[in-house]
Formats: structure tokens, sequence, C-alpha cells
């Protein structure tokens, strides 16, 4: 049953993040014919914005390593198609396959930033800064992923001004959006509003912000109504809940795309997804893995049927 709720937006757009995200911490490598198809029928249930693949190099991410053979066979998808892109090396081989959307990946606290990036933070920044202005030179637009935006395996809580400096930093540099990330799903609601306020009052817009809630405390639907709430209008999600993060452990899966879209269409909240569709698309990629899917909604879709 649809019963709309006051203050939410009329639509949304679901960043779907399962090809890159959900699959790069898969152990055993998934063919890239198998990729593609999953891309492929993505698009065909409705989703617009599909992250494909990472320009990556090999040895840090191997199930990303056919980034270059798997972008040339979504020429016809029919859906936007942004990729990652770590630095100018990484830039170079996505513009060269006709990539225009791309999208850079920070992180808001030191620990995070060395572990994964090698970097400082404003080390960081600045390995971004030529990515960032020469994907707009030629057209691209560029997302910045912030990484631990409410806790760190490490850090602990990361304070919500520091998350605010970094956050600002990379929309200085150019980016178009900003998607925050509650890496190891230690957010809850007042936290979420309270990061989105802050960063509205530093001048970073809501229209600007996406939000990537993972679901390691069951939080992540939750989370993602307090930010609708707020006026964001980008969700990640990755179909049937696949995902975590290769460098901290204790990220568990992505917010699942099914469980997003049941609860948008109750809510009468257009996202354009067709929910059968996904559902079935989620249930084949689990096969393709040989587990079943995390999703609550795909799990019980699928066994009623």
């Amino acid at each position: 049953m649809t019963v709309p709720a006051p203050g939410l937006p009329a639509r949304v757009r679901i960043h779907e993040v399962g090809a890159r995200d959900g699959l790069q911490n898969e152990k055993s490598v998934v063919p890239t014919e198998v990729k593609a198809e999953f891309v492929h029928r993505l698009a065909a249930a409705g989703l617009s914005t599909i992250e494909a693949t990472s320009f990556v190099h090999p040895k840090w991410v191997p199930q990303l390593a056919d980034a270059e053979q798997l972008f040339p066979l979504l020429g016809d998808v029919g859906a936007a198609l942004p990729v990652l892109v770590p630095n100018e090396r990484g830039l170079d081989r996505a513009l060269a396959l006709g990539a225009r959307r791309v999208a850079v990946f920070g992180s808001a606290t030191e620990t995070f930033a060395a572990r994964n990036l090698n970097r400082t933070v404003d080390e960081s920044l600045a390995m971004f800064a030529p990515v960032v202005a020469r994907a707009r030179e030629a057209g691209g637009h560029v997302r910045g992923y912030l990484s631990m935006c409410f806790g760190d395996p490490w850090e602990g809580a990361v304070p919500v001004g520091q998350v605010v400096r970094v956050a600002k930093a990379l929309m200085d540099l150019g980016c178009d959006e900003l998607s925050l990330g509650d890496t190891i799903g230690v957010a809850t609601p007042g936290h979420v509003v309270a990061l989105l306020s802050a960063l509205n009052e530093a001048g970073v817009p809501t229209a600007t912000i996406g939000v990537h809630f993972h679901d390691t405390y069951g939080q992540a639907l939750s989370n993602t109504l307090a930010a609708l709430q707020h006026g964001v209008t980008t969700v990640d999600a990755s179909a049937g809940g696949l995902g975590g993060c290769p460098y901290a452990k204790s990220a568990t899966g992505n917010l699942a795309t099914e469980d997003l879209v049941w609860m948008l269409d109750g809510l009468g909240v257009d996202t354009g997804v067709d929910l059968g569709a996904l559902t079935a698309t989620s249930v084949w990629m689990a096969e393709q893995l040989g587990r079943p899917s995390p999703s609550r909604t795909v799990r019980a879709l699928s066994h009623k049927e």
C-alpha cells in the first residue's frame, strides 16, 4: 500500500553501486561478461545511474582489473555510467574509453587516507585537484566520495567539523556532487541530520549531496529517511545488498537497492525502478556468485514467488 509521508521529495535518484562497490570485494573473480550482463539488467530495471567500474591499479583491486575490457561492452546501456578514478593515470584510462562521468574517493580521517590512499588527507586532496580540473575541462561530471564520515574503525567517532572541512575542500576543487559515506555503518539519524545541517551552514547545498549508507547495525534505511526529510534526493545503493570495503574489514554490505525501492514505493516517492525486474536481477547475480542475496526484500519477494 502506498501511503505518502509529508516532507519527502517527489523523486529520488538512485546511484547504483552494485557493479563497482558491490563486486570489488568479491574474492573470486567475476567474469567480464557477467559484469556487463549485470549492468544491462540493472539498466533494464530502470536504474538511470550505474557505477560501472574503477580505473584503479589491478594490484589494489584485482576484481576490477578488467575495466578496459568491460567499459566498451556498456555503450548501449542507456544509463549514466560513472567510473572511479583514483588519480590522473586512472583518469587518462577512463577518458580514452569515452567515460565522461568520473568519481574520486577521499577520506575524512587520516588513518583511512593512509591505508586506502597511502597519503594524508591533504595530500590526497592535492592529488585529486588535477583529476577534477582535467575531467571538468573534458566536459565531464565529477563526483567526490568522502568515506568515514560518521565513524572510523581506528579513530572512532569522527567529529562533524572534521568531515565538513574535508567535504568543503573536496567541493572547492570543483566536484559537481558529494557522496557522504558511512563506511562502517555506525551512523544514526540524528548524526546524519547534524552533518547535513553543518554542511549547509558551510555553503554546501543539499542539492549537491548524496548519501551512501552501510547496514552494519541495521540503520541504513532509517538514516536514508532522515536524509530525505532533510531534502537529499540522491541515494547510493547496491543491488542485492552486495559490497563492503576492502580496506575496512568491519564494513558490511551496502544498503540494498531493493530495500530502498520497497520503502520509497510505499512512500509514493518515484524512482523509476521496476522492483520486480530489479529483484530478478539480484536473484540472477546471487546465482552467479553462488550464495543468496543479503537483501531482505529480495529474499521476501523471491520466496513468495
